[in-house]
């Protein structure tokens, strides 16, 4: 059996070094770098217990002819969003809070909120974790000028509300920073100190933060845009919001990482909460990250008709997508239930329970039409599902 003949490859999560790589996905993702798509990737499929596959192809930067290596570090933009919810969970699993409970019962200035229609918002912390809370976003110099998540709610305060609560999807940055925010609240560590001691170090996550050092630094993939008149790749400069201490800690957005850290996270979740014989979430929490909380909502990357008008194909979890019914392309070898999340450099990780397969993609381009639609992703999943004979 082709499954068979994989696992034989396959080693602990904790044997990165010997690097096992399935049939055709370098190869897939050197056909993307011939084109432009982007300069380098590196790609991980794993199971709950097994590094199946773990390859970089490519180039961290161009200009100065750096191979990228497996270790690199990368901006990892909205692939953040997950972690946030499982810290919001964690804090679940504690009893200090119940996500169906209203964010002004920690963060009191919310109870002055109103809707459009003038009603009180009472938004609750799975709507401003599932975008479906119609909350402003933080824009503007005073945006830029916040040091801490505690700055940041007086500017989504002040600008006023999108939609009423539960009415639609809508992409909201602001609401998953909220919920950043109530963890720290409840906690009594900022963000980034409470992701380090309660997730980070027990995962063994070593070079996963919101400040990367300057060894971490020195590690990171250049950022390449491509130039709409020449199709070449060009260096695009890292997001000044992010990355730098006296900035805060954003659970939208604001982490660092590599592929092995996050393959970590990712067979947490699908071991339902533990790893290496440790639980940081219970499979209850799981089952809540990984569920659909939107009902018949159409949501996701996928809604507008030249991505092929998927929107009722996803929901949303508690800082998951989640797919509820495979579509042709890129979601055609996932199963009903697959969850996860891109980011805006076009990294991506989706987790299948069903098949017990984990796809990790780490790359860094900035002008993707729609990473979530990239043709580097659609590649890198087709070839790992045609090597795995799913």
């Amino acid at each position: 059996m082709m499954r068979t003949l994989l696992f034989s490859f396959a080693v602990s999560s904790l044997a990165f070094s010997e690097a096992p790589k399935l049939p055709g996905i370098g190869e897939a993702m050197q056909q993307m770098i011939a084109q432009q798509e982007v300069a380098g990737a590196v790609t991980v499929v794993a199971n709950k217990n097994s590094i199946l596959h773990l390859e970089a192809s490519g180039m961290a930067n161009i200009g100065k002819e750096q191979v990228l290596s497996v270790d690199a570090m990368v901006w990892i933009a909205s692939m953040t969003k997950p972690i946030t919810g499982a810290a919001i969970l964690m804090l679940q699993d504690e009893g200090k809070l119940d996500i169906a409970d209203p964010v002004s019962k920690y963060l009191r200035e919310f109870a002055a909120l109103k809707t459009p229609s003038g009603k009180p918002a009472n938004l609750t912390i799975t709507q401003i974790l599932t975008h479906t809370s119609g909350l402003g976003e933080a824009g503007g110099p005073k945006a830029q000028d916040a040091q801490t998540l505690a700055d940041l709610v007086p500017i989504w305060l002040s600008t006023p509300m999108q939609f009423e609560p539960g009415s639609q999807w809508k992409y909201c940055q602001s609401g998953i920073n909220a919920a950043a925010r109530i963890v720290e609240v409840l906690s009594g560590m900022s963000f980034d100190e409470f992701l380090q001691k309660r997730l980070f170090d027990p995962l063994g996550m070593t070079n996963t933060t919101f400040y990367p050092s300057d060894t971490q630094w020195a590690k990171l993939a250049t950022g390449y845009a491509k130039d709409k008149a020449t199709g070449k790749l060009v260096v695009v400069s890292p997001r000044g919001d992010f990355g730098k201490r006296g900035r805060p800690p954003q659970g939208n957005g604001g982490l660092y990482s590599c592929a092995k850290d996050y393959t970590r996270f990712c067979q947490m979740l699908l071991n339902d909460g533990t790893l290496d014989g440790h639980r940081l979430l219970s499979a209850e929490a799981v089952k809540r990250l990984s569920s659909v909380h939107t009902g018949d909502l159409p949501c996701g990357f996928f809604q507008r008709e030249e991505f092929g008008s998927h929107g009722k194909n996803y929901g949303w979890g508690i800082g998951t997508c989640v797919l509820k019914e495979p579509h042709e392309g890129l979601a055609d070898m996932l199963s009903p239930g697959t969850f996860g999340h891109g980011g805006a450099w076009g990294t991506q990780a989706w987790i299948d329970p069903k098949k017990d397969v984990i796809y990790v993609l780490m790359v860094q381009r900035a002008n993707f039409p729609n990473s979530d639609a990239s043709p580097v992703r659609e590649a890198f999943q087709k070839a790992a599902a045609k090597a795995l004979g799913k």
